[in-house]
């Protein structure tokens, strides 16, 4: 517990404006934290935009980091979130992360595309 009138010292001295994120890495981070393992090619896909510089942002923040690559052609570098990415959002684990929801406000579950999909009736 920290006393209030300490409380903009010892934030600076924990790094607390690394919270600062830009709605750019923000919705970065979330692709990633929701699909992780995922390249850079796939968030780029999904956001429609060149993420270079916000990976390397959020990789400098220690938000994310590279899990490995994936077995295609180009082996690309697969990323992930970090322990420090859990501890600044308050998770202990990537299940606490909130449930995702389409635009129309229903809940998304995995694999309920395909369900639907290949539902004849």
């Amino acid at each position: 517990m920290t006393a209030p009138q300490h409380a903009p010292q010892v934030a600076a001295y924990l790094g607390a404006d690394r919270l600062r994120l830009s709605p750019a890495s923000l919705e970065t981070l979330s692709v990633v934290a929701y699909r992780q393992p995922v390249t850079r090619a796939e968030v780029e896909a999904i956001r429609g935009v060149n993420c270079d510089q916000t990976f390397y942002t959020l990789a400098s923040r220690r938000l994310i980091e590279e899990r490995g690559r994936k077995e295609t052609p180009g082996r690309p570098i697969l990323y992930g979130t970090t322990w420090e990415f859990l501890e600044c959002f308050g998770l202990q684990s990537l299940d606490d992360l909130p449930r995702a929801l389409s635009p129309e406000g229903a809940l998304v579950l995995e694999g309920a595309e395909t369900a639907r999909a290949s539902d004849p009736g």
